[in-house]
């Protein structure tokens, strides 16, 4: 296993870190004994970094991982949990939100504690509830280590937040599709001149880019390298070559994945990808760039629109669901983002609430006619039982103290 220092620390964490926001699965529930089981057995072989947080797995993984960590795991790892920040509805909230994560993970202290899913609106609301002195006091008294942030929103609003606060680290989304997504590239190099530690989220765009089913194209690129990958190892490789990045989280469920990741995680050095090997992964996202359906660069100048559509959000998931044809991926993901009530999104932005009224054709520096697309959106993302799917989201983000 190979480890990077955290710039503002100086702790040593291991490249790969366990996310456990996809545990296995049985009956419903946490599958308990094999979970812990690929839990301790990643940390035996070098992990270091263990992240959650209240929401996953509707609550379960926060109680899960505590017990996990007994035996002498917990001393071991680097815990890191979130404070859900669009539950916190009063100043006291912060408080009661942690002093519970810490009965539920069973310790005494978390190491990396992250404000989670801001956006400059949630962050916003937060400081004005005085969030800046609670981050100094639960560091003053040793409940918490570090302090950091989980980003989900428009590239604009990260460095506003960055400068806002003397935060230890972030995590953002990154991996060689989304170099202009979210935070982004530019996003991870403002962090690092700031001295902040850079965890990545999403390595694998949601397993993704690591299936082995890719897309005809980008199975060739990958075919023509002189050196022979999987679509796994290419994709981790291309974050880990940037130094700045201290931890890629991984959401690991099968013991197979696992040992693949931490084999790649003990070789993948900065700077290891060699000119033509990064000249096969800028090959690689073109070729995924291509089965775009809409061409939305996510600007948001087509924003607000008047009927609360979340147009940009749109055309990232119904692009998503032709790119890498995952159907009940994408549509998930657009009733996470469209649904009412989660993280950033505190009202419905449904394709289906367009009334065509033109205002955002006028704007688009696309050319894009929007409302026309929309309705294609409508007919393949709000399929089914849609309304189902958005209860069901809503059930997960709402489920609060």
């Amino acid at each position: 296993m190979l480890y990077r220092k955290m710039p503002k620390t100086g702790d040593e964490l291991s490249i790969l870190g366990f996310g456990c926001m996809r545990l296995p699965m049985k009956d419903g529930q946490i599958d308990e004994e094999r979970a812990q089981a690929q839990l301790r057995g990643a940390i035996d072989k070098g992990v270091n970094y263990v992240d959650t947080a209240w929401p996953y797995h509707f609550g379960a993984s926060e109680p899960f991982v505590g017990r996990a960590l007994k035996d002498g795991y917990r001393d071991k790892v680097f815990l890191a949990t979130k404070l859900p920040c669009w539950l916190v509805k009063t100043p006291d909230d912060m408080e009661r939100y942690l002093t519970a994560q810490l009965e539920r993970l069973e310790t005494d202290h978390i190491d990396y504690y992250l404000m989670h899913s801001l956006g400059w609106d949630t962050w916003k609301k937060m400081l004005e509830m005085g969030v800046t002195g609670f981050m100094d006091k639960i560091k003053a008294d040793g409940r918490v280590r570090r302090v950091g942030f989980s980003f989900h929103s428009a590239p604009d609003e990260f460095e506003p937040i960055v400068d806002s606060y003397d935060f230890d680290f972030c995590q953002i989304q990154f991996n060689y599709l989304d170099r202009d997504f979210q935070a982004g590239l530019s996003g991870l190099k403002y962090a690092a001149s700031k001295n902040i530690g850079i965890i990545v989220m999403e390595p694998l765009r949601g397993g993704s880019l690591g299936s082995a089913e890719q897309p005809e194209a980008v199975k060739a690129v990958f075919d023509s390298a002189d050196v022979k990958r999987t679509p796994v190892e290419w994709a981790l490789r291309w974050v880990w070559n940037y130094p700045e990045v201290g931890v890629i989280l991984s959401g690991m469920n099968e013991e197979a994945h696992i040992d693949e990741n931490i084999r790649i995680a003990s070789e993948a050095e900065p700077f290891s990808l060699t000119a033509k090997e990064l000249e096969i992964m800028d090959k690689a996202e073109a070729e995924f760039k291509k089965l775009i359906k809409v061409n939305c660069t996510a600007c948001e100048y087509c924003l607000p629109c008047p009927a609360g559509v979340k147009i940009p959000v749109c055309f990232e998931h119904y692009n998503n669901m032709f790119i890498f044809n995952d159907p009940n991926g994408a549509m998930f993901r657009y009733a996470i983002q469209t649904g009412e009530g989660f993280a950033e999104h505190p009202n419905t932005g449904f394709a289906s609430q367009c009334v065509e009224c033109g205002e955002c054709v006028e704007k688009c520096p696309q050319g894009i006619d929007i409302p026309t697309e929309l309705a294609e959106v409508v007919k393949v993302m709000e399929a089914g039982d849609f309304q189902g799917r958005v209860a069901g989201v809503r059930a997960f983000a709402r489920r609060g103290l």
